[in-house]
């Protein structure tokens, strides 16, 4: 779905989260990016630490897919870990609404963050070329891809951990699906990890029925529980 500049303006609308961190309301779909209790709250916890962190602590290079790159706030919040630490990152983000300018200008991550570097790194997630692999810093790299997931040639084996970060089933059904999963599940290493916010029902039931080992955690203020998936 491709949309002109007024289009986008109409559809999308900045929020202010409980946390004091913003997220952005899609009209279209009465859907916000991120939980409004906090959206860089929400991301550490469920993308950040039961992701990245947990899966960092015994790799120095990671290849990570992220289904619904959205306002690149999981991206950012991974590039400032993998400045703390001695790995090395390969990030593909799939989306299929890439955001105006004048709305990323206004989203407040990088002083809600406060790092020294936060600002030029949000920025430069953004203004890197879109289709292309772009370093960022020696350690980061990104590429940022305009399409369905549905619709992305992946390689397979490539991936150490995916953030599912699509808008949620009851929205987007069609990204919650078997054939997606397993298309994911086949993009993935052996002993690659998935973590998504969502844990209903249906979605349990896709992953486990394409291979994959589910693990409900607590969930960060406002979601009882989230999903860490295994590919064994």
């Amino acid at each position: 779905m491709i949309m002109n500049k007024k289009e986008k303006a109409d559809l999308i609308q900045i929020v202010e989260c409980d946390d004091g961190s913003h997220t952005l309301y899609r009209k279209d779909l009465d859907e916000h990016y991120h939980s409004t209790f906090g959206a860089v709250s929400e991301s550490k916890h469920i993308f950040i630490d039961a992701g990245f962190k947990y899966l960092s602590r015994n790799l120095s290079e990671i290849n990570i897919l992220e289904v619904g790159f959205g306002t690149g706030l999981n991206a950012f919040l991974t590039l400032l870990e993998v400045e703390k630490n001695d790995i090395k990152v390969h990030y593909t983000g799939v989306e299929t609404i890439k955001l105006t300018e004048e709305v990323i200008s206004k989203l407040n991550y990088a002083g809600f963050i406060g790092n020294e570097n936060s600002a030029t790194h949000f920025y430069s997630i953004h203004q890197c070329s879109w289709e292309e692999k772009v370093e960022i810093i020696s350690a980061f790299s990104l590429i940022k891809i305009e399409s369905k997931i549905e619709d992305v040639e992946i390689e397979k084996n490539h991936f150490d951990l995916v953030y599912f970060d699509a808008f949620a089933p009851d929205v987007q059904a069609e990204l919650w699906t078997k054939d997606v999963f397993l298309k994911i599940y086949n993009a993935m290493k052996p002993a690659g990890v998935l973590v998504t916010y969502s844990c209903k029902g249906d979605v349990k039931r896709a992953l486990k029925s394409v291979g994959f080992r589910i693990e409900k955690l607590p969930g960060p203020k406002g979601k009882r529980e989230f999903l860490r998936a295994y590919k064994d």
